[in-house]
């Protein structure tokens, strides 16, 4: 047997899988496959009888479009059946048309929107290192392998995570960039020019540029990967799209369609396979697992030697608080009724509050650490940087995407839950790695602060209006607006112990009132909804967020009418309450219902009803201090009243 011979098996696996589901991606893959064949049999550590090992390298297929060859990769190491390959693209399979990180045994990530894989790498990266340097053990140092191709290239969120990257030193990252240099449309010299070469060491990369079709300067790369390194490491493989194709190699309408028939059968003959689809003859399964026993000891040394350092009653307890925490027991900050703070300040208070006793919380803000109030955090467990890789702070710098994609990535890996933060309005940003953070399933914390017009003179290009309403449009996406300090401590305990969903928590930064309630009612605020005044035989119905609460609370005691006013601080989890909960908070006997919200009041008809008052602002803000615009747009208590009175009297 002969290694390619294993990779035209592998191609032709790709082609019956694109070929069987009428769709997909064979180009890019046939391209790669001598990359990702060495890699997978000769470099790469894994445990081949549990793809979950905790010791093993992590591999991420940022062009997920490519998707074929991570599953004909699996279908060799047994991972997947020949029945999967033959769903590919089919509903319920375990071979979705991009890898799923929650559905196919040895995906790591959810890749697909490109450059997204290669910017949760650094997260994965960072995490080892970081694990690595806390448990002052090599047994948790993994390298993380990247292949991307020129599509990754062109977002920019690739090269702000290289940027951060290159920065951070991060030795443990290897990207491999496919360069066949076609993409959907045609050739790249349409659109791109850039010498990647410069680019990444200018970075600080350590940087070969190689032919990808060639085994010997492939491992003679690989090889060097294994020496001492300081650097991230960039391979640029110079490849052909699909190579080995009978007539269509370097063509571009292989890219993202299935090979013709007549091609499909002449490049199958062209590979030295029979026309069976899905050949796989057990000879070459065999050699493609030659180096098998040799994984398996190495996942038996590893074990033996993590026995060995758990015999350590502080490593076990290290170990512990990374893989085995469930966050139920958190220290809990304690305000009076009455106090005025800024629900970003009792975020900042309560990270630092957490800091020693949650090992795992890691984060940073985009380099607005004095707004973002995560100043005290980073002051307290220092930077994670290229000196010091036990840091729990991470300066970000104005990276809102990467910076999202990273935490991603971190949380990802695992043993750690990742916060980062911003101010809302540059939600925007990071907005595409929030969405693919749902999908993942993934435990991120984000802090948006300044999440309304209340910020005042930095204008409408900072004052979020749409941001809140469009974040809670985002599925399997906790958005938390707490209504004061304690709510926030209380919603960010929701947010650090539901395994399975990223969070926003969107805090202000003008001072709110602590609302005086007591502890037992305050814990329904993880509820999504509660009473915050109740009247006997409520007659209206005000529901608010943020620091409309307070507003709502004062509009309340002056209305002629009896007002319940409730605290809606994160709609996603009062939608999970039973009917009973819901109806015992807005009954349905009560049809005089108001919002107040410090934006757009598209979405609160579905509480309030088609003849509900909406208070809002359906407008963008102006520059102006915070007074004069609360004032300017209503929302002062005296204003609210009045509205809501005029609007009672209309009914």
């Amino acid at each position: 047997m002969s290694d390619n011979q294993a990779i035209n098996v592998l191609k032709g696996l790709v082609i019956d899988g694109v070929n069987r589901a009428k769709s997909g991606h064979p180009g890019g893959a046939m391209s790669s496959m001598d990359f990702a064949y060495l890699l997978f049999t000769e470099y790469m550590r894994f445990n081949p009888d549990d793809p979950n090992w905790l010791g093993r390298d992590r591999f991420i297929l940022s062009a997920g479009h490519e998707s074929m060859l991570l599953y004909s990769l699996f279908h060799q190491m047994d991972w997947l059946k020949t029945e999967d390959l033959a769903q590919f693209r089919q509903l319920h399979s375990k071979t979705p048309g991009h890898p799923e990180n929650f559905m196919t045994p040895g995906v790591e990530c959810t890749t697909g929107p490109l450059g997204q894989g290669a910017a949760m790498s650094v997260g994965f990266a960072i995490a080892s290192l970081h694990l690595a340097a806390k448990m002052e053990s090599d047994l948790f140092h993994n390298r993380c392998w990247v292949l991307m191709g020129d599509g990754c290239m062109q977002e920019g969120v690739t090269l702000g995570a290289a940027s951060m990257a290159g920065h951070l030193q991060l030795s443990n990252l290897i990207w491999f960039y496919d360069r066949n240099k076609i993409q959907i449309s045609g050739k790249i010299d349409r659109s791109v020019s850039d010498d990647y070469e410069q680019i990444f060491k200018g970075f600080g990369w350590d940087v070969a540029s190689i032919d990808g079709h060639s085994h010997e300067q492939i491992r003679t790369t690989l090889d060097q990967v294994n020496s001492p390194r300081t650097k991230p490491l960039l391979i640029i493989g110079d490849t052909t799209m699909a190579k080995g194709s009978a007539n269509m190699e370097g063509s571009h309408k292989t890219h993202g369609s299935p090979l013709p028939a007549d091609e499909r059968l002449a490049t199958k003959k062209n590979l030295g396979l029979n026309d069976e689809e899905f050949f796989a003859p057990a000879e070459i399964k065999a050699h493609f697992q030659r180096n098998f026993d040799a994984r398996r000891e190495e996942v038996k040394q590893w074990g033996t030697e993590l026995e060995t350092l758990l015999s350590d009653a502080g490593k076990k307890a290290a170990f512990q608080s990374y893989f085995e925490n469930d966050y139920k027991e958190l220290p809990r900050k304690n305000w009076n009724a009455g106090d005025q703070i800024a629900t970003r300040n009792a975020f900042g208070e309560v990270i630092e509050n957490w800091a020693d006793q949650v090992p795992s919380l890691v984060g940073g803000s985009a380099d607005l650490e004095p707004s973002n109030m995560t100043g005290a955090f980073a002051a307290k467990v220092g930077d994670f940087n290229r000196e010091d890789r036990g840091g729990r702070n991470f300066a970000f710098g104005v990276r809102e995407f990467p910076m999202s994609a990273v935490c991603n990535g971190i949380a990802l890996h695992g043993g750690l839950v990742p916060f980062d933060a911003t101010f809302l309005s540059f939600a925007d940003y990071s907005r595409p790695a929030l969405r693919l953070g749902a999908i993942q399933k993934v435990r991120v914390i984000h802090e948006f602060t300044h999440d309304s017009f209340y910020l005042g003179e930095d204008g409408p290009t900072h004052q979020p209006v749409e941001h809140v309403m469009s974040l809670r449009s985002i599925p399997d996406f906790l958005v938390i607006r707490p209504a004061d300090a304690r709510e926030t401590q209380v919603l960010m305990e929701v947010a650090v112990q539901d395994k399975a969903r990223p969070s926003a928590i969107c805090l202000s930064r003008q001072k709110l009132p602590v609302l005086d309630q007591s502890e037992e009612n305050l814990e329904l605020a993880k509820k999504g909804a509660y009473i915050v005044r109740d009247v006997q035989d409520p007659e209206v119905i005000i529901m608010a967020t943020g620091g409309e609460v307070s507003l709502a609370l004062e509009a309340a005691e002056k209305l002629s009418q009896r007002a319940r006013v409730v605290s809606m601080p994160c709609w996603e989890l009062f939608d999970e309450q039973d009917d009973g909960y819901k109806a015992s908070i807005l009954p349905a006997n009560i049809t005089k219902r108001v919002s107040i919200e410090a934006g757009v009041t598209l979405g609160w008809q579905r509480f309030t009803g088609d003849r509900g008052l909406n208070i809002g602002l359906d407008h963008y803000g102006a520059s102006a201090p915070a007074g004069d615009l609360a004032k300017e747009y209503g929302f002062t208590a005296p204003q609210v009243t009045t509205r809501i009175e005029d609007w009672l009297k209309s009914l």
